[in-house]
């Protein structure tokens, strides 16, 4: 995660935590729509909505084990995720990619820390010629006091995103019951 640094105490309090029993997740696909739930409680997580004319690959991943792929069909695909933590008191990152494997892959980087969701998108790991930078990608909260973030198609040097590992003003927090919709492709705003 690209703001760990930043957030020490986040991380002492989630390794407190992380002591405590947690929830099995489960994962489901159906029809290129896929969802997984930790059973926290929180209301809060986050939709992914493939608007290309590709399939989408995602990989939830935390500190340990293999995450499984989950495909996301082109045109309309989604996949949902409550908030969940992660054994190590660390993030989570949901990496995605256009093809099966984890090479050039966009980041959807979150920790729930109490009562709060530290989240930022990272191109950190993408290709200089990316689909995701090509077509462009937009994340919407439901809590309209939170920031959004928008990377437009092309845009290179998008300021709402982890370009570099220093690139902390793109890391935001906002209330955990907040919902995120990542839209890949077109805005859908």
């Amino acid at each position: 995660m690209m703001f760990k640094g930043a957030f020490g105490l986040a991380a002492a309090f989630a390794a407190l935590t992380s002591a405590l029993p947690t929830a099995q997740n489960s994962t489901s696909s159906v029809n290129g729509t896929a969802s997984t739930g930790s059973g926290s409680g929180s209301g809060g997580g986050v939709t992914i909505f493939n608007n290309l004319d590709t399939d989408l690959y995602a990989w939830s991943v935390a500190d340990s084990g293999d995450a499984p792929m989950v495909t996301l069909s082109a045109n309309g695909g989604t996949y949902s995720e409550n908030w969940r933590t992660n054994p190590n008191g660390g993030g989570i990152s949901i990496k995605l990619a256009t093809k099966p494997d984890q090479s050039d892959v966009l980041q959807y980087e979150y920790t729930l820390s109490g009562d709060t969701i530290f989240w930022d998108l990272s191109c950190i790991n993408m290709g200089v010629n990316s689909e995701f930078t090509k077509k462009g990608f937009s994340v919407y909260p439901s809590d309209p006091q939170c920031p959004k973030a928008e990377c437009a198609p092309g845009d290179t040097a998008c300021s709402d995103a982890y370009l570099v590992p220093t690139d902390d003003h793109a890391t935001h927090g906002c209330p955990a019951g907040t919902h995120f919709d990542l839209h890949i492709g077109s805005s859908g705003n």
